[in-house]
């Protein structure tokens, strides 16, 4: 219930030394500004970092081949070997944890010969043979028509999907793009899409220089046949793709007649893995700045702590005074615990509001500024706020603890004998 006296009584025993309850403030509104700050900002470089994932599906890893180390059934040590398109059916039959399963092969490069040609305009792009799943395991914005369908797969169509640079190199400003017809190494392809990334923080410009085809087209094309130069492989949530990826490792060894031993074979980079240990290392981060922020936060309890000592030997006379009259010894502790408490509460929220004021300023910079590498969005989420909360009741609970139990341990008689 409220009771304006014992209000009033609070703010006059605040009010009685402002500089002393400032700077007595000050240091739980240090702790608290300080916590929130530095989990911000391992929230920023946490964001930095994951963005050079560039939105691929992170439960996913990309699996290639190399030369064997080996030899195994007559074969030679240092063979090399290609994957087959008839690999996406035993992956599909076997793993069933897969969700999605992209052949992929590729063509030429951005920085190699030029092989793109649009009437006199030449370019060197990178050329992909994909599925239509690649969009769900690198997801990416569709500005204008659509991106590769199975229609395309089955009928093998000369379509394609292009990048802003490759409309920027073959094309002139407001030229209409769908519909028109590129030549790729000879080959006539009409585009029916163009894209961008979707977020993406890794090579933005080989990206843009990015040309996707049909998988079954390319091969037909350009001759791969039934080649296929890598496989980008993801699987369902609930399943690593880490825990399953020396199965999928074991089945190419079988079907191309690898050494079941011989892990050079079979090259791989698991995004799970990778995305998992910087995860994890941004988790050990936050708890350094949980740390770091509860360590300072405690300078500034023991202060309070300090203070609400001194208050009560200041206040004996008056504390005997009301024991005398009749004050239970629990009024007397819940007076000096509420002081502690508003005094830690209010400093607290202070801080919590100047951190705000800064994480604000710190995103407004980067937005005027643009992308900064390794660095994005630093914040903090409504839990973490909850948690400070629950850090600074507990920071005034325990400041006012020992102040409270000293000053109900007098007895009336000896407090009012102290001059």
């Amino acid at each position: 219930m409220f009771n304006k006296d014992r209000w009033n009584e609070i703010l006059e025993a605040l009010n009685a030394n402002k500089v002393r309850t400032f700077l007595t403030a000050f240091g739980v509104f240090w702790g608290i500004t300080i916590l929130v700050l530095l989990l911000a900002l391992t929230n920023g470089l946490r964001n930095g970092v994951t963005a050079d994932f560039g939105n691929f599906a992170t439960n996913s890893m990309f699996m290639w081949t190399r030369g064997t180390s080996k030899p195994y059934k007559g074969l030679p040590k240092s063979r090399f070997f290609r994957y087959k398109t008839d690999d996406v059916a035993a992956l599909r039959e076997e793993f069933p944890e897969l969700k999605y399963i992209s052949p992929r092969n590729q063509l030429g490069g951005f920085q190699g010969a030029n092989n793109v040609i649009r009437g006199t305009k030449t370019g060197a792009f990178e050329i992909y043979g994909d599925y239509p799943e690649f969009i769900k395991q690198k997801p990416m914005d569709i500005l204008e028509g659509r991106f590769l369908s199975y229609s395309d797969i089955n009928a093998k169509r000369k379509v394609c999907v292009i990048g802003p640079d490759v409309v920027a190199g073959l094309y002139d400003k407001n030229e209409e793009v769908i519909g028109s017809h590129i030549k790729i190494n000879g080959v006539n392809f009409m585009v029916i899409g163009t894209f961008k990334m979707s977020n993406s923080q890794g090579d933005s410009e080989e990206e843009a220089n990015t040309i996707f085809i049909p998988f079954t087209t390319f091969s037909l094309a350009f001759n791969y046949g039934d080649r296929v130069s890598w496989f980008a492989l993801t699987a369902h949530d609930n399943f690593p793709i880490t825990s399953v990826k020396e199965r999928i490792f074991n089945l190419m060894r079988t079907r191309h007649t690898v050494h079941p031993e011989d892990e050079r074979a079979i090259g791989h980079f698991d995004l799970s893995e990778e995305f998992g240990r910087i995860n994890g290392l941004f988790d050990i981060l936050s708890i350094v700045g949980y740390f770091v922020g509860i360590l300072i936060l405690a300078s500034g309890v023991i202060g309070i702590n300090n203070i609400m000592l001194i208050v009560v030997k200041e206040r004996t006379k008056e504390i005997g005074v009301r024991r005398a009259l009749g004050a239970t010894p629990w009024a007397i502790k819940g007076q000096i615990l509420q002081e502690s408490l508003i005094l830690t509460i209010l400093s607290g929220m202070v801080g919590v509001a100047f951190a705000a004021f800064v994480i604000w300023g710190m995103n407004s910079i980067l937005d005027s500024v643009g992308p900064v590498d390794n660095f994005a969005n630093p914040s903090v989420s409504m839990q973490v706020v909850f948690v400070a909360l629950t850090i600074l009741i507990l920071a005034g609970v325990l400041a006012g603890l020992i102040p409270a139990n000293r000053a109900t341990k007098m007895k009336p008689v000896d407090a009012l004998r102290i001059e």
